[in-house]
């Protein structure tokens, strides 16, 4: 197999200078047309293509963007790396995306990889039990910039793009309290998210604007599974006042939510109403959709996050003009309801 043409060999061909070739082919404007235009019309003859390797390394980027997220899988962060594809395309940057699994521990390696392959900056939605920083922290002593999005740290001096949980769960907790509910449930993630915190404020206060008694025992925390969605239905079903409605952390959770409620012989929005948070499309195809979802535009997330963190690597912004956007969420209605 014949080596691949270089600079040198069409400097030799042409009897010119390498650093000749090398302005004539990025159309340097001190090299005049006719010299240009001969050294692209051989560069094509021979299929030149540019060492990438030694562009990176005089350039002291790789054009990569590291992604850090949960899960792929979900209908949520399909959507996010569609916006975050998208907005780094139109800059010529190609994305290296890991799942965390949810797995402190796992995201702490992928962070690690996505640093010694040279990535430029990383778009993070953490996991759902990450407490502890540092391997975020420690992407600052080399350059890389981090902007988070919807899971977002408990840390001060950060790049975040986040959609507003807390108007959410007012939107979704007075929806209820309009129909009728009153003794209302909430099947919240890990104690120690920040979204799960905005979603118990919501919650409180979409009570008090009604003056209505918040019950912090009506505020199970769950782990997201589907066992611990099922723990939470257990204590919920099983509290001394009669539950009518639950506000669950996501389509997902309430979708295991109802299985267990059926489980039990309830009757999906006669017994029981279930409203939500993402608004994924899978609803539309749900026996038994929620009432409601809190739409969190994941796309718009993941797009603004990549302008942020396009803007740092271009120098537009400085490190310490620190970009905190919050979308308004929206409730929006099952169909027919």
């Amino acid at each position: 197999m014949p080596n691949p043409p270089t600079i040198k060999e069409i400097a030799k061909r042409l009897n010119l200078a390498a650093s000749t070739v090398s302005r004539a082919l990025h159309n340097h404007p001190r090299i005049g047309l006719r010299t240009r235009m001969k050294v692209q019309e051989l560069a094509r003859e021979l299929q030149y293509e540019p060492n990438q390797t030694a562009i990176f390394f005089q350039q002291k980027k790789t054009f990569t963007l590291g992604i850090v997220l949960p899960e792929l899988s979900e209908a949520f962060f399909s959507a996010a790396i569609s916006g975050i594809e998208d907005a780094a395309n139109k800059s010529n940057y190609m994305v290296l995306l890991g799942q965390s699994h949810d797995d402190t521990i796992r995201e702490q390696k992928i962070v690690e990889i996505m640093k010694n392959h040279r990535v430029d900056g990383l778009l993070v939605s953490l996991a759902k039990n990450t407490v502890d920083y540092a391997h975020f922290e420690m992407l600052r002593k080399y350059n890389i910039p981090v902007v988070f999005f919807d899971r977002i740290p408990n840390m001060p001096n950060i790049h975040y793009v986040a959609s507003n949980m807390e108007s959410g769960t007012i939107q979704a907790v007075s929806l209820l309290l309009q129909r009728g509910h009153r003794v209302i449930g909430m099947i919240n993630g890990p104690e120690k998210m920040i979204a799960s915190q905005q979603r118990t404020a919501g919650y409180q206060k979409a009570m008090q604007l009604q003056r209505l008694k918040y019950d912090a025992s009506l505020n199970v925390n769950a782990d997201l599974t589907k066992e611990g969605t099922r723990h939470a239905m257990q204590q919920l079903l099983a509290h001394k006042r009669k539950i009518t409605a639950i506000v669950a952390f996501n389509d997902y959770v309430s979708q295991d939510a109802v299985q267990y409620a059926l489980e039990q012989g309830l009757e999906i929005n006669k017994d029981i109403t279930f409203v939500s948070y993402a608004n994924l499309p899978l609803s539309s195809y749900m026996a038994f959709p929620p009432l409601a979802s809190v739409e969190q535009y994941p796309y718009l997330q993941g797009q603004r996050a990549t302008e942020i963190l396009l803007e740092l690597l271009s120098g537009k912004l400085a490190p310490d003009q620190y970009q905190q956007i919050v979308i308004d969420s929206r409730l929006v209605m099952a169909p027919g309801r």
